[in-house]
This record gives structure tokens, sequence and C-alpha cells, in this order.
């Protein structure tokens, strides 16, 4: 049977909430809930007011992990600052995963790259996770959105620069792309295998540059707002969200789609989905 992914061209925090009780899956125990803080300067991350209404109704506990490169979120010290001057802390309790060291290690046997990923090592203090993604484009994966929330997002500061990396940390930015591509395939799956499958994932296509929420300075988005899609299955979702802007008729479409394809940005949503912890078939459920 395909999964099952919820759609609803109408973009609001209450439609997220709505459309996230239509999973049928319950988030147990204590809920680690995955945003993007965005970095200072960003204009077109998702903000804290948007995501009010199903945080407080998971009632878990806002997760992120330091960046691996400079910028106001690479130091606890200053990324916790961040989390104040962007809102986050107004609203919900904030856990930076990787504020102290060690790293926790997760296995990963089966990975076609890399065989270890290094995460923050309070997540240990979570059993399940709500991963709140904003889908867009990314100068180096193509797009972001559940795979790389679940991947680099979850990843320690060191563990970001190890799949970037390709295993080799010193090689962050100079690596084969492909098998950065394939790392972040496998740490995600890791993750997923971490939860024992107890996620939900949110991706919102809304204020869609080319660029990443970690860009200070990035393009203005180059697509019309397109939708709010739910699921249990971080593969089918991607593949739902890449779908839908190859179908979508806006007239700078062209723009995303060449950030996407120029930087391989698929080959990850491939390489996730040999590794077997989801699928690329899905049905889109559309909801009013």
């Amino acid at each position: 049977m395909k999964t099952k992914v919820y759609f609803s061209r109408t973009i609001t925090p209450e439609k997220v909430l709505e459309l996230y009780k239509l999973v049928d899956k319950k988030l147990e125990g204590n809920v680690a809930i995955k945003v993007h803080s965005g970095e200072k300067g960003n204009q077109n991350f998702l903000r804290p007011d948007f995501w009010r209404p199903v945080v407080d109704h998971v009632g878990g506990t806002i997760v992120e992990c330091n960046t691996a490169y400079d910028g106001e979120r690479n130091t606890t010290a200053k990324h916790v600052k961040l989390f104040d001057h962007h809102g986050w802390t107004r609203y919900f309790p904030v856990d930076l995963l990787d504020a102290e060291g060690p790293d926790l290690e997760l296995d990963i046997p089966n990975g076609k790259v890399i065989k270890k990923n290094y995460v923050g090592k309070s997540l240990t203090n979570y059993d399940s996770m709500l991963v709140l993604s904003h889908f867009k484009g990314h100068p180096m994966g193509g797009y972001g959105g559940a795979l790389k929330q679940l991947s680099i997002g979850v990843a320690s500061s060191f563990g970001k620069a190890y799949i970037h990396g390709a295993g080799e940390p010193e090689n962050i930015w100079t690596s084969d792309h492909d098998s950065f591509l394939e790392s972040m395939a496998d740490a995600a799956g890791s993750v997923v295998e971490y939860f024992n499958g107890k996620l939900i994932y949110v991706n919102v296509m809304k204020n869609m540059s080319v660029d990443c929420d970690c860009c200070a300075v990035a393009e203005d988005p180059c697509i019309a707002d397109i939708g709010i899609l739910v699921s249990d299955d971080p593969i089918a979702i991607d593949q739902a969200c890449i779908d839908l802007v190859y179908a979508c008729s806006d007239p700078g479409k062209p723009h995303l789609i060449e950030r996407i394809e120029s930087r391989n940005g698929t080959h990850t949503i491939e390489a996730a989905a040999a590794l077997g912890y989801g699928s690329r078939e899905y049905e889109l459920v559309e909801i009013g």
C-alpha cells in the first residue's frame, strides 16, 4: 500500500495542525521537534509563530544543532542568543542537542558511504520526533526538506562536517558531490532507525528561494507558495514536494528546478529509497 502524503494548498498554522492530526500515528513520550532556527539575516525561514499550534499540540521540545561553518549558529553561545533573537524561546523550550560533547554515535551498518553518524548527545532524552521542514532550494543539496533535516539537521557540528565530507570531515567542501548526497541519505536513515520509525514529517512549500535558511544573504523566493504536506515517510514527502514543483505552472519554477538538477538533488531521495526506510511511491491526499 502506498504511503499517504496529506496535502493542502492552504498555508496557515492551523492547517499544519489539521494535517498533522490526519496521520495515523501518535508521537509518544518526550518529543523532539526539529526545526531550522534560521541564520541571522535570512528573510525566508519559517518563524516560531507559524509553528506554534502544532508544537503546542504535541507539547515537545524544539531541538537544533550547531553548524559547521562561520555564522551566528556555529557556537552554543551564539546559537542560543539567535534562538532568543528570533523568538523561539518566547514560546517554547529549546534544546541544542550538541551544546555539550561528546557526540552520540549512531551506527549505520548498511550505509552506502558512511558507517557512523555523529549527532547531538541530548538526542537520548527523546522518544520520538516531529520534523518540521521548510521546503526550498539549497546551494549544495539542490533542495532542502525532510531528509536534510534528518541528516544535516540532527548531526552535530562535527557530524555535519563528517556528512559533507562523505566520512572525511576535513573535506567538508571538497568531497565527491554524489557521495555527499548519499551520506545524507545514510545519516537520515540512522535517525529513522534510532527512533524506530516514531517520526512524523511536515514540509511547508512557502517562501521558496533557491537558497537555504542557513544563508544569511539569500535570494528572495522565485516561485509562488504551493502548500503544506504531512506524512510519516520522509522519502515520500520529499518526492511529493519535488513532483509538485515540476507540476506547477509558476513562471519562476525553472530557476528552482535548475538549482535542484544542477546539484543532482533528487539523488538523495534515490539513495534513501535504496536503503529502504521509505518509498518514492505515495498517494497524495489533498485536503481543502
